[in-house]
């Protein structure tokens, strides 16, 4: 009776390890220029970038992962590993005030899934991919 509780229990702390591990297994890393540029370019680069109303108002070039990186005149727009402080996130979700959600007005917000997508590149480390 004795080996087959041990036995047992081995078993059941091998099923819990194994549980652990798969539910501690790590995303696939997230390309910048597969997944998250081209969301950029779709919805945002028409007014940041050089000449267009979000450069010259805030200063923000977002057609390279060099100039997004190096942010906006009041500061950065992505923290690497901080998807929540990321004033890039933060604006697409329209947490700092509905009125300077981006995109402006009647344009076509992007979706929750490549915000997610986005927030998960930063997460990650906001990597040149």
């Amino acid at each position: 009776m004795k080996d087959r509780t041990t036995r047992f229990l081995n078993l059941l702390a091998l099923l819990v390890t194994v549980l652990v591990a798969g539910g501690c297994a790590r995303e696939e890393p997230v390309s910048f220029r597969q997944a998250v540029k081209p969301v950029l370019d779709q919805y945002c680069v028409e007014c940041h970038q050089e000449g267009g109303v979000g450069y010259e108002t805030a200063g923000l070039d977002l057609t390279t992962y060099a100039t997004l990186m190096r942010g906006a005149r009041n500061g950065p727009m992505v923290i690497p590993g901080d998807s929540m402080g990321s004033n890039l996130v933060v604006l697409m979700e329209g947490r700092a005030d509905p009125s300077i959600r981006m995109p402006h007005q009647s344009r076509e917000k992007v979706s929750q899934a490549q915000i997610n997508k986005i927030r998960l590149w930063i997460d990650q480390g906001a990597n040149d991919n």
